[in-house]
């Protein structure tokens, strides 16, 4: 784990984590099956590696569509030791996941905002960090994270093997800086970092 530098009582947290996703699986569905043999790289690895792209100065961090926790839950365990001023919400539209949420938070006692609510519905505060993983393509992402920008939002999305398909269709509507890193878990796999985000002009 020398790779992420973090604590042994981060790292702690992060395995209890994982042992509860395995046991709270078959009562909820929280990841597809097939994933879980391999949760420490597909989920944890997967989420703990998004944290280098956070800005140093970011205060506030929103995970769109939170399902199990995934980044945000994670980053927000490592942020507790690394940054502790960044504060991260949770959004997450279905009861039994921000049930699993909340008990994640206490095992890990990891201070986090967990919201049970559609995105759509939230006040919209401006943040320095959007996260977002498997959610929707990059163009229904960027509207849903947009009224939420200001102009140094730094929005970090984990993407598969069509990403450059979904980034020539979002730039159809939207105006935008990416730089797009390899995933170190998925040879398909890429991270993007949007920057600058603004709405095309005529487009609605």
């Amino acid at each position: 784990m020398q790779k992420y530098d973090v604590s042994r009582e981060t790292l702690l947290k992060l395995r209890a984590y994982e042992a509860s996703l395995q046991e709270w699986q078959n009562k909820f569905n929280l990841v597809s099956k097939s994933s879980l043999e391999d949760a420490w790289n597909r989920h944890f690895i997967d989420s703990m590696q998004l944290f280098k792209y956070i800005p140093q100065s970011a205060q506030i961090l929103y995970d769109f569509g939170s399902g199990a926790g995934f980044p945000g839950m994670v980053l927000a365990i490592m942020a507790a030791e690394k940054t502790p001023y960044l504060k991260v919400s949770l959004i997450e539209s279905i009861g039994k996941k921000t049930l699993y949420l909340k008990h994640v938070s206490e095992i890990c006692s990891v201070n986090v905002e967990i919201l049970n609510q559609r995105i759509e519905s939230l006040p919209k505060n401006k943040v320095d960090v959007v996260t977002s993983r498997a959610m929707t393509s990059l163009k229904d992402l960027l509207e849903y994270t947009y009224p939420f920008c200001k102009k140094d939002t730094v929005c970090i999305f984990p993407k598969g093997k069509k990403h450059q398909e979904e980034i020539d269709e979002a730039k159809k509507h939207w105006r935008f800086e990416c730089q797009i890193h390899p995933s170190e878990t998925s040879s398909e796999g890429v991270i993007l970092v949007i920057t600058k985000l603004a709405k095309l002009k005529g487009v609605k």
